[in-house]
């Protein structure tokens, strides 16, 4: 999203036309969809005082609708936001904060509508409703700094250490993966060769923890040294990348079937069935070529644990 300037700093407006609104709103959107993630929703959780992130809120507590949800949800997720409260600069002031330099707006839009009298064809006036779209800049008030005590987030009730099953933690322990917990992702980097996750105590139950891990980790099987699998990725959302995301879908699936554990279908993975669509009507076989591929990665999985 742009950097918030001057005139956003003063008034909460930027000057894009109408038309670069929608092209711009859509393309976020797009772009979101096109790294796998469906920005409304994720399986760990966040709260506040407000309540948990489910609609944004205004600075007095009122919810976003329309297309500024959809916005501000896919800010948030992107930026790791656990509050749902957003206001413009000026509001920030008018409450005593000040958003902190060098801090980012998230645009929003408001859609309205202005009357105006025209002259008609048979001479009379005739009175005209015309649509229009503005842009404003809000910030999260994670990026506000002073804000009245009301706003603080209050303490988030974790997930418990005791929904951690046991037998699960042993075989991904047992793989040796570099596994790192921070942040509100989850994902396979093959560069570095890591796999981030999430906190445990941020999702909502340990099966969801598990399932995301299972995920990751036939993502992590895909690596030179490993399986070495190349489903001809080159970029995010095009044919291979979905194919490696069906993969670890599919492997996903056969690991907690075999570890005993119930699957829920992370969120984000519905961003992927038009693309999956997309490849299965293309190639008949795709879908037993991403079976086989799965069950390779499960089987390389279980063969790193050791023997009994």
């Amino acid at each position: 999203m742009p950097r918030a300037t001057a005139q956003t700093r003063r008034n909460g407006k930027t000057s894009d036309t109408q038309s670069d609104l929608y092209t711009r709103v859509t393309g976020q959107i797009l772009a979101d969809l096109a790294q796998g993630v469906r920005p409304w929703t994720r399986p760990w959780a966040s709260a506040h005082p407000a309540g948990s992130v489910r609609r944004p809120l205004r600075h007095n507590l009122i919810p976003y609708s329309g297309i500024n949800t959809v916005l501000l949800w896919a800010r948030a997720m992107a930026q790791g936001y656990g509050a749902p409260i957003w206001m413009t600069f000026r509001q920030a002031i008018e409450l005593g904060g000040c958003v902190r330099r060098g801090e980012r707006a998230t645009t929003i839009v408001y859609a309205n509508r202005l009357s105006r009298t025209e002259a008609g064809e048979d001479g009379h006036d005739v009175e005209r409703s015309i649509p229009f779209l503005k842009a404003y800049g809000v910030f999260n008030i994670e990026q506000i700094d002073g804000l009245p005590e009301s706003f603080a987030p209050a303490p988030v009730d974790p997930l418990p250490q005791s929904a951690r099953v046991a037998h699960a933690e042993t075989f991904f322990q047992a793989l040796g993966a570099d596994v790192a917990h921070a942040g509100d992702q989850a994902w396979y980097a093959p560069g570095p060769d890591r796999i981030q996750m999430p906190p445990f105590e941020a999702f909502q139950s340990g099966e969801d923890y598990y399932a995301t891990l299972a995920h990751e980790c036939v993502h992590w099987t895909r690596h030179p040294s490993r399986l070495d699998r190349d489903l001809g990725r080159k970029a995010a959302g095009d044919a291979g990348y979905a194919r490696e995301e069906l993969v670890a879908e599919l492997g996903a699936a056969f690991l907690c079937a075999d570890l005993g554990l119930e699957l829920t279908p992370r969120p984000d993975h519905a961003a992927y069935i038009g693309a999956w669509l997309k490849v299965l009507e293309a190639d008949k076989r795709a879908i037993f070529s991403a079976a086989a591929h799965a069950q390779r990665a499960v089987d390389y999985l279980k063969d790193l644990q050791p023997e009994a």
